[in-house]
């Protein structure tokens, strides 16, 4: 509903007049607000006491049909009328960019395979996800031995083995298989939670592997 109250404030004292004196061409609930403002002013119209039992009863009936009538349009819409009309729920490239910054770029690339599915498009997602699998493998082969050459900290060597794949889901897969699409933002609060109890998770294993398995297993968590 219009904010009649504020838009007055905005009115001369003539163009306030002008609703109380040609009160049949307005909506009651703008006369009403009119004379609100004109008393709040302390020029109250003289034709007021005559005028506003009437315009208060006739814009509490244009409320009730108003509101009648937003009802009957809820209960008539589809479900799922006003979810296709906003769009899809995704989460967004810059969610997906800074997964794989901050965390791993198997995050990243478990955010966008969700989007993708979410639209159809599964052979994309299924794409995407023997990408991941191939870049893990590839990276765990280079990025050690680069590390050890070149002195690089483990965290730094977690950065820039996570880069390329967040520059490739920015800017190359979201362009390619979701485009310039309206959609809804999905909250990260649950890849968040669901990816520290993953590491709580690990960290409490590592304890118990082999001295192998447990240092490879503390490279992949350094990534």
């Amino acid at each position: 509903m219009e904010d009649y109250a504020a838009k007055m404030l905005l009115k001369t004292d003539a163009a306030l007049r002008e609703y109380v004196t040609g009160h049949v061409q307005y909506r009651e609930a703008a006369v009403l607000a009119a004379l609100d403002e004109l008393r709040r002013r302390g020029q109250p119209a003289p034709e007021e006491a005559e005028l506003r039992p009437g315009l208060e009863l006739a814009a509490a009936e244009q409320r009730r049909a108003e509101a009648a009538a937003e009802a009957e349009r809820r209960a008539t819409t589809p479900p799922d009328a006003a979810e296709a009309a906003a769009g899809p729920a995704l989460y967004s490239p810059i969610s997906i960019v800074l997964f794989s910054l901050l965390f791993t770029m198997i995050m990243g690339g478990v955010l966008m395979c969700m989007n993708l599915v979410r639209l159809g498009k599964k052979g994309a997602a299924l794409g995407l996800a023997l990408f991941v699998v191939a870049y893990l493998y590839v990276g765990s082969l280079l990025l050690g031995p680069l590390m050890m050459s070149l002195g690089i900290s483990p965290i730094l060597g977690g950065l820039l083995f996570n880069v390329p794949a967040a520059l490739l889901y920015g800017l190359w897969v979201w362009p390619r298989y979701v485009g310039a699409i309206s959609y809804r933002s999905r909250s990260i609060l649950v890849p968040v939670l669901i990816y520290f109890l993953f590491a709580w998770g690990v960290l409490k294993v590592i304890p118990y592997l082999p001295k192998a398995e447990r240092q490879k297993l503390e490279r992949m968590m350094q990534k």
